[in-house]
C-alpha cells in the first residue's frame, strides 16, 4: 500500500510541477511587470519625480503585481477637514480602451494646506472596470513640498488601491477619509 501511495504522491507533485510554470505564465499575462509600471510612471509623472522607482518596488514589495492601473489629475485642500478631486482613465491589463473615472471624497484629520498632483493608482484585485465605481476607504498621512511622490492604500471588497501622487504646493499631516470613486464629475464630496 505505502508503494501505491508513493507511485500516487510522485505522479501528483509531477502533475503539480507542469502546472506551476503555466499558472506563472497565466499571473504574468494577467499583471504587469515592475518594469513596465514603473516605465508607464515615469512616463506619466515625468523627468521631475524622484523616487518613482522607489515607490512602486515599496509597493510591489507589499502587493505583488497589479492587473490595471489609473492615470490622472486631482487637488485636494485641508485645515482640519479636507475635500479632494479628481479625474483620470483606467486600464486593464488584456482589456482593450480605457474607462473614465472620477473621483472625490472628503477627510477629516490634522492636515492642513494645499497641492494639485499628477496621480497613478496600482490596481490589484479588479476583474471588471465596474467596480472602480465606489466608496474606498484609507487612511493617509502626507507631506507635500514642492515635489516627491507619496503612497497610500485604499481597500473595498478585495479591490485594492495604490494611488502614488507626485505633486506640487504644500500639504503636511494624517487624515482618515474615503474617496468615492464615479462614472461622471460630482461637485458633492459625499
Amino acid at each position: 500500500m505505502s508503494d501505491a501511495m508513493s507511485r500516487r504522491a510522485l505522479a501528483l507533485g509531477l502533475g503539480a510541477s507542469a502546472l506551476l510554470p503555466a499558472a506563472a505564465l497565466a499571473q504574468n499575462n494577467d499583471t504587469y511587470s515592475e518594469p513596465e509600471i514603473v516605465d508607464a510612471a515615469e512616463r506619466f509623472f515625468g523627468a521631475g519625480a524622484e523616487g518613482v522607482a522607489a515607490v512602486v518596488s515599496h509597493v510591489f514589495s507589499d502587493l505583488g503585481r497589479p492587473n490595471g492601473y489609473i492615470e490622472g489629475e486631482e487637488g485636494s485642500g485641508a485645515i482640519g477637514v479636507g475635500l479632494r478631486y479628481g479625474d483620470g482613465r483606467l486600464r486593464l491589463k488584456n482589456r482593450g480602451g480605457a474607462t473614465r473615472v472620477y473621483w472625490q471624497g472628503p477627510s477629516l484629520g490634522f492636515d492642513t494646506g494645499g497641492n494639485a498632483s499628477k496621480v497613478f493608482t496600482l490596481v490589484y484585485g479588479m476583474s471588471d472596470p465596474e467596480q472602480i465605481f465606489h466608496r474606498f476607504p484609507g487612511v493617509e498621512g502626507t507631506a507635500y513640498f514642492v515635489g516627491g511622490v507619496g503612497v497610500n492604500y485604499q481597500e473595498r471588497n478585495g479591490v485594492t488601491l495604490a494611488p502614488m501622487r507626485a505633486g506640487v504646493g504644500f500639504r503636511l499631516g494624517a487624515n482618515i477619509g474615503y474617496l468615492a470613486y464615479s462614472r461622471r464629475r460630482r461637485l458633492n464630496p459625499f
